[in-house]
């Protein structure tokens, strides 16, 4: 492939893209999408605003960049807990494991999608469809898990697959908004116990615990 000249100018040598990449993804994460500066991203990424653009593209662009990064973690929250065989591991992983990585101090705290989509508004209603798409996926996913579980006889037979979905969803923006506003991974901990106990007593049918 060729690289035009043009696409090089105002790029400063050693630049990393990938660093400079994380670094616009944590600006993101904390001030969601309308609260972030294009000043405030080359601060951070350590460039000027030609070699953001050039490398890129415009603020929407890198937007959906910076989020690809975050839904492509290795140890993202769904990556992680799909690893799981029982659907009871699967939905004790998501919700412990939400209230982990919502409050872990190495990273903004609370959800990067959900974040971003509280700040959205309709000057921003391609980042906020991208970002509603992302989250009808992780949706769709779990609406997919729980029906293979109840095929499986691992739920109960009145469980709905979309509802627990949705329910599953809702805590998430619930906890990830309490995280931003400062709630402990204790604090979190406690509801998310709570509300697995809850899920698995009432549509759990066959559950051997991951020892």
């Amino acid at each position: 492939m060729t690289i035009t000249k043009a696409a090089c100018v105002g790029r400063p040598r050693g630049f990393d893209i990938d660093f400079a990449l994380e670094q616009a993804l944590h600006v993101f994460w904390r001030n969601g999408y309308e609260g972030t500066s294009i000043s405030e991203l080359t601060e951070v990424m350590g460039i000027k605003k030609p070699s953001l653009y050039a490398a890129f593209g415009n603020k929407e662009q890198l937007f959906l960049k910076a989020i690809e990064l975050y839904e492509n973690r290795p140890d993202s929250l769904f990556n992680t807990a799909f690893k799981h065989e029982h659907i009871a591991d699967v939905i004790r992983a998501l919700l412990v494991g939400a209230a982990a990585q919502f409050t872990d101090c190495s990273h903004p705290q609370g959800c990067a999608l959900i974040n971003s989509a509280l700040s959205c508004n309709e000057a921003s209603e391609g980042i906020k469809e991208a970002v509603h798409l992302l989250q009808t996926k992780h949706q769709s996913e779990l609406i997919d898990q729980f029906a293979e579980a109840k095929q499986r006889g691992e739920l109960a037979d009145d469980c709905q697959p979309k509802v627990l979905a949705t329910l599953i969803v809702t805590l998430f923006k619930g906890m990830s908004i309490q995280a931003a506003d400062g709630a402990t991974h204790d604090d979190l901990r406690h509801v998310a116990e709570m509300a697995v106990t809850g899920i698995l007593a009432q549509h759990v049918k066959r559950y051997s615990p991951v020892k």
